[in-house]
């Protein structure tokens, strides 16, 4: 494996490998695009892992990639590579006789990346890929990263791609609420992903016209919630919409879980907060309320413009930095500029969260749009999260 030494000028690349972990976002197929065809251009030979870092583990499951097998494919969601966000080989379930055990898988990782010849792996994935990403690269593996999930919490760039689409997805989800809605005469709540992190239901909640936004930022009350609900009816819009984010939580309560069993773990996930909203509201206010969750809807579909654009640009902005050695690194987005950051900056870093004083939620406050806090939560209103 090649791997840049400083004083003695960029390694010689011969073949690299590009993976995709963790949840699947609109774009993905435009990094992978990106990055195989600027690798081609250079002479490179370029292996693709299929199923995230199972490809790097499970013989079988990389291939060459030729300009063939990306062409057209910018505007597909999803990844042709496939991905996983169960594969971490640190601690990987290996079935052995009748159970299934957790095992460190890592040497072998390590072992078959050379035995494939990889002089250096694009890793396309989120924090928690990108941090197996790190660990790898602390073995020795030449590892560049590529920052991706709707969720827009990414540390260490100022966007990531597939938020745009998702934001849009939900947007237009809200708007043909807006119909239902109103010849219902009825309050919907709809519960939107981003984890720990309120990005997409602001931009959704006020691009699409939502009265009340509820974010893990800003705890909620839910009476404030109510008040915000019957003062819409008593200006007889007879109608209300709210957007509440998987991690939003009310003041002095916990995020909403459900449990999840998977390969032998039980596991606690984000969901049910629109649920509990829309009961809530029913039962305060006596007003016909339906909850919806749009899950998974959000990862899907065809990407947006800006997400095309910026994931051919992270593709291409990977392999240049393959190019010149910096390993251990991860592209980011710098506005106007495509730059780097360490690994290390992303897997210890804390989740981007949104800034209470951001310009976003003050225009959303100052139309009226409530975010279920109350004006005694003091600096609430205006202090950044930590």
């Amino acid at each position: 494996m090649s791997a840049s030494v400083k004083g003695q000028g960029p390694p010689k690349i011969r073949r690299i490998g590009i993976s995709t972990g963790g949840g699947d976002a609109p774009g993905l197929n435009a990094v992978i695009r990106a990055a195989v065809k600027s690798a081609l251009n250079l002479g490179w030979e370029v292996m693709g892992i299929r199923r995230g870092f199972d490809g790097l583990f499970i013989p079988g499951l990389a291939k060459r990639l030729s300009a063939r097998d990306v062409a057209g494919i910018l505007h597909m969601g999803g990844t042709i590579l496939g991905t996983r966000n169960r594969g971490n080989p640190f601690e990987y379930p290996v079935r052995e006789g009748k159970r299934t055990v957790i095992r460190d898988v890592s040497d072998t990782v390590v072992k078959r990346v050379r035995e494939m010849g990889l002089d250096a792996i694009i890793v396309i994935g989120g924090d928690g890929t990108l941090a197996i990403a790190k660990r790898l690269a602390d073995m020795g593996v030449p590892v560049v990263g590529v920052p991706k999930t709707i969720d827009n919490d990414m540390p260490g760039t100022v966007i990531t791609f597939g938020f745009d689409t998702a934001v849009s997805t939900a947007t237009e989800a809200l708007d043909k609420l807006h119909s239902t809605a109103q010849s219902h005469e009825r309050t919907i709540v709809v519960e939107v992903m981003g984890r720990y992190a309120g990005w997409i239901a602001l931009n959704a909640g006020v691009a699409g016209g939502a009265d009340v936004i509820l974010i893990p930022e800003i705890p909620f009350h839910i009476d404030v919630v109510c008040q915000k609900v019957e003062e819409r009816y008593r200006m007889k819009r007879n109608f209300a919409i709210v957007v509440a984010a998987e991690g939003a939580a009310p003041l002095g309560g916990q995020m909403f879980t459900k449990a999840h069993k998977d390969v032998g773990r039980q596991e606690l996930l984000l969901g049910g907060v629109a649920q509990y909203v829309a009961e809530e509201i029913g039962k305060r206010t006596g007003r016909e309320t339906r909850s919806l969750v749009l899950g998974h809807l959000q990862r899907g579909g065809v990407p947006t413009t800006f997400d095309r654009l910026l994931g051919t640009r992270f593709g291409v902005a990977a392999v240049r930095l393959v190019a010149e050695g910096g390993f251990g690194r991860m592209v980011c987005l710098r506005p106007p500029n495509i730059d780097s950051v360490p690994l290390a900056e992303v897997a210890l870093g804390k989740p981007r969260k949104v800034p209470l004083d951001s310009d976003t939620i003050l225009s959303a406050r100052a139309m009226g749009i409530s975010f279920g806090d109350a004006p005694s939560d003091g600096g609430a209103r205006g202090r950044k999260p930590a």
